[in-house]
């Protein structure tokens, strides 16, 4: 059963796109947003979020002013870390080699032997395996990084992986790695078998979108690596570090169910005509948690990632918005994502023109910089320009 809430926006959406024809159904939601934004459109906001969270004053989220009611703030903003950069928990930590761990195939457990650590490539979907060797001190034995791995020192890496996050064959093997530490979650598979196949040691690892997903993934590379105790080290680490941010953040949020924000994801590759609604276990779900928000796909049962429908987002009715930087860039900005998709302009988000982007890269990246990742976007939420 619909709330009210959401009946009474799902009623003036198909009233205006009720009975008609296709074309003049595009033409009354192009003006619908026209009518809802009027009042309310930024200078500016028609591209890319305008204002960046400021990255100079570094003090605890709990020392600076923050918003009464954060479910009235009005215009988009940009989630910045203040710095980027991963710094190891040791100095190039001296490994025991040869190191047999288990490898999490698709097809099931095996266990692979490490005997050579100097050419590795550490590649996944949101680049938290490169970010994980980087934090354990073995930066300098990466020789190639996917498209997700942009921290500093990585620059010059090769990448390995295309636009669809595929792993290039011709790459990888130009750069003759000695060992590949993968997730599974980029492709295709024949490639890494043909590695392994060559001699190539290839490791498969778990790796849960979530913060303790990251702590553990620590533990894990610090094994497949051959240093398990600095593995140890770097968990603590990243447990600690996030304890830390999520106990400010749980000062500064409402802790009402009622006042807490209703906080959606959006996957968005405007150009390929994506749009994506990111649910439980997505990892989505977990970061806005650790936000002190409420994950609204989630609490109406949405899994993983689901092309987004009208229907669903209105029912969702969000607040806030979180998105990739580069994805409402791709979408043509706030007024292209409100133009295609003219059920967005119907939740208070879209009222609000309330959208918080972040890097690519660094928004879903479970990792080293969790901790960082989670303050940078409280300061964007809940912090005063």
């Amino acid at each position: 059963m619909l709330s009210a809430r959401t009946q009474v926006r799902l009623s003036s959406f198909l009233a205006y796109s009720g009975g008609v024809t296709r074309a003049i159904r595009s033409a009354l939601a192009t003006i619908a947003v026209v009518v809802l934004l009027a009042g309310c459109a930024a200078p500016g906001a028609g591209g890319a979020p305008q204002t960046p969270t400021p990255t100079g004053d570094t003090r605890p989220l709990t020392e600076l002013p923050r918003y009464d009611d954060p479910r009235t703030v009005e215009g988009p903003r940009t989630a910045v870390i203040s710095d980027d950069a991963i710094t190891p928990v040791a100095d190039h930590p001296d490994q025991t080699l040869p190191a047999t761990v288990v490898s999490h195939d698709p097809d099931g457990d095996r266990q692979v032997t490490v005997d050579d650590t100097s050419r590795v490539l550490a590649i996944d979907l949101s680049g938290s395996l490169a970010a994980t060797v980087w934090g354990l001190g073995l930066g300098d034995t990466l020789v190639g990084r996917d498209m997700s791995t942009t921290f500093p020192g990585t620059e010059e890496l090769p990448v390995v992986t295309s636009g669809a996050h595929a792993v290039n064959a011709e790459s990888v093997l130009e750069l003759r790695p000695t060992l590949v530490i993968t997730d599974g979650s980029i492709g295709p598979r024949d490639v890494l078998e043909q590695l392994r196949e060559s001699g190539v040691a290839v490791v498969f690892v778990e790796n849960g979108a979530s913060f303790e997903g990251a702590v553990e993934l620590a533990r894990t590379v610090g094994a497949v690596m051959g240093v398990p105790e600095v593995g140890e080290l770097l968990a603590d680490r990243i447990a600690a570090d996030i304890a830390a941010v999520r106990a400010q953040i749980d000062e500064i949020a409402p802790a009402s169910p009622d006042r807490k924000l209703r906080v959606v994801f959006l996957y968005l590759r405007g150009g390929s005509g994506i749009y994506y609604l990111f649910g439980s276990e997505s990892g989505a779900d977990v970061l806005i948690t650790g936000l002190g928000a409420r994950d609204v796909a989630g609490e109406l049962g949405w899994q993983g990632s689901r092309p987004m429908t009208d229907e669903a987002l209105i029912e969702a009715d969000p607040d806030l918005i979180l998105v990739m930087t580069d994805g409402i860039a791709s979408a043509g900005g706030i007024d292209g994502l409100l133009a295609a998709k003219p059920a967005v302009a119907l939740t208070a988000a879209g009222q609000h023109r309330r959208f918080v982007d972040m890097a690519d890269g660094e928004i879903l990246s479970f990792g080293p910089r969790s901790a960082r990742v989670l303050d940078a976007l409280a300061r964007a939420i809940y912090l005063k320009p």
